[in-house]
C-alpha cells in the first residue's frame, strides 16, 4: 500500500473507534437514567429488579390507604394483582381509593414497594396503556371512566357565572 492509502485507512479506523466511543458513552449515559413501567402483576413476575428505580401504576385498592403521619401505605392493583406502597410526603390532591396512580421508587426484597413519587391519575388519557389493557381483562375498567366508580357517580354540573 502506499502512504497516501495507509493515512486514510488510519483516519478511518481513528474516525470509526471514535464514533464507537462516542456512541458507547450515549448509550451509558442513558441506561442510568431509564425508568422501566410495570403493573403489580408484572412486578410481582419480575425480582430482579429488586434495588432498581422503576415506575408501578394501576389503581388504589379501596380500603387500602393508611396515614401515619407524613408516611402513607397504600395498596396498588391492576385487578389480578396488588402490591403494598409506602410513601413519605404529601401526597397529590387527586389521590384517591379506586383512582390511577403511578408511583416512582424501588422494589424491596420482602415485595414492598417505597415511593420517592405519586403521581395521581384523574383521566384514562393519562393511565399508561399497559394498566388499561390489564384492568379492562380483568373486568375493572368501563369506557369513558378514569376509575370503574366513576361510572355509578352522578355526573358533575357547571355552574355558569353571569359577566354582568
Amino acid at each position: 500500500m502506499t502512504t497516501r492509502k495507509k493515512r486514510r485507512l488510519v483516519l478511518l479506523l481513528v474516525g470509526l473507534a471514535a464514533l464507537g466511543g462516542a456512541t458507547a458513552l450515549v448509550l451509558s449515559a442513558f441506561s442510568g437514567s431509564l425508568v422501566f413501567f410495570y403493573t403489580p402483576s408484572e412486578l410481582a413476575a419480575r425480582r430482579g429488579v429488586i434495588g432498581r428505580t422503576l415506575r408501578i401504576g394501576g389503581l388504589v385498592e379501596d380500603k387500602s390507604v393508611v396515614h401515619s403521619g407524613s408516611d402513607v401505605a397504600f395498596r396498588v392493583t391492576d385487578g389480578k394483582t396488588d402490591m403494598a406502597v409506602r410513601y413519605k410526603g404529601v401526597l397529590p390532591d387527586l389521590f384517591r381509593e379506586g383512582q390511577g396512580v403511578v408511583a416512582q421508587g424501588r422494589l424491596l426484597p420482602n415485595g414492598t414497594f417505597v415511593a420517592a413519587t405519586v403521581l395521581a391519575k384523574h383521566d384514562e388519557k393519562y393511565m399508561p396503556r399497559a394498566v388499561v389493557e390489564a384492568l379492562k381483562k380483568t373486568g375493572r375498567w368501563k369506557e369513558g371512566a378514569a376509575d370503574p366508580a366513576a361510572a355509578a357517580r352522578p355526573p358533575h354540573t357547571l355552574s355558569r357565572r353571569s359577566t354582568e
